[in-house]
């Protein structure tokens, strides 16, 4: 495997050994943590910790990024709205732990061995653009903070979040302009705030991020919403991605962020059918360049 491809662990199984042996059976060498035995990596306890790293050990496999929650809750100064469902990943923290999620999640990443630590951007308000200063605001500061402890801070563009789009990411990105915050680019994401993944929310965040999402969105014949599906089964143009990856000579990380759920299969089998679309569309556009 030429790209330097892993998979989200959580998004395979929740029994964290078996998700590490199914990344190894295919021989990628990367896997992205989130969520480990019931738990937010971030409130892993230190046997909890080192048993996740002797096992990532024994399958002989990488950590590309530290999957946290930094910024995924509420900005106090423009609040979204109460009572809407939204997928912490059994993180539920408030602004106010802030400062002790961020410096956590930078012993987690050295202690994993990456440099990458993925935040978002408070929940999505009912105007994003009142929310965006202050945003940008708290943004610069974790930055700073990051740039002091030699960690890179990816942002990710979560549609449940005040940046969601690529054009917003890249907005954020060349406005702060630090060499310590970058981005996580996920196409899904974006799709389901009606962006067109490829081409145009990649040009607004090309050459801007350090890591990217793979995940794909249809719309669902019967009800007419966007939902979840196999990559390479949806509206995104993976196949012109990769190579426009290929052409601009992405040397990152990627992570397979399967969500999709086939009907009656388990979490397991359903990240297989995704990846089995992956592989075909990196099989046709070739290796990076």
């Amino acid at each position: 495997m030429d790209w330097k491809l892993g998979i989200i662990t959580d998004e395979i199984t929740g029994d964290f050994n078996a998700a590490l042996d199914f990344i190894r059976r295919y021989d990628l060498n990367w896997c992205e943590l989130r969520q480990l035995w019931k738990k937010n990596v971030i409130n892993l306890s230190p046997s909890e910790l080192a048993r996740a790293k002797a096992l990532i050990r024994k399958h002989h496999l990488k950590v590309s990024h530290i999957g946290s929650p930094v910024f995924k809750y509420n900005l106090p100064q423009v609040p979204a709205r109460a009572g809407e469902k939204r997928d912490t990943f059994l993180a539920n923290f408030t602004d106010q732990d802030t400062d002790r999620l961020l410096h956590k999640s930078f012993r987690l990443a050295r202690f994993f061995g990456t440099s990458k630590v993925r935040v978002f951007s408070y929940w999505r308000a009912a105007d994003p653009e009142k929310a965006y200063p202050y945003v940008c605001d708290r943004l610069a500061k974790a930055a700073a903070l990051a740039r002091k402890n030699d960690i890179l801070l990816t942002l990710e563009n979560e549609h449940e979040c005040n940046i969601g789009t690529g054009k917003e990411l890249g907005r954020l990105l060349r406005d702060l302009n630090s060499t310590h915050l970058r981005g996580l680019w996920d196409g899904g994401n974006a799709a389901m705030l009606g962006e067109t993944p490829y081409p145009d929310g990649y040009e607004a965040v090309r050459g801007l991020f350090e890591h990217l999402h793979v995940k794909d969105v249809r719309k669902n014949g019967r009800t007419g919403k966007l939902e979840w599906a196999p990559v390479g089964g949806g509206l995104i143009d993976w196949k012109g991605q990769f190579e426009a990856l290929r052409r601009d000579h992405y040397k990152h990380t990627l992570s397979l962020e399967t969500h999709y759920h086939k009907r009656r299969a388990t979490k397991m089998e359903s990240t297989r059918i995704a990846l089995a679309g992956l592989l075909k569309i990196i099989h046709e556009t070739g290796r990076p360049a």
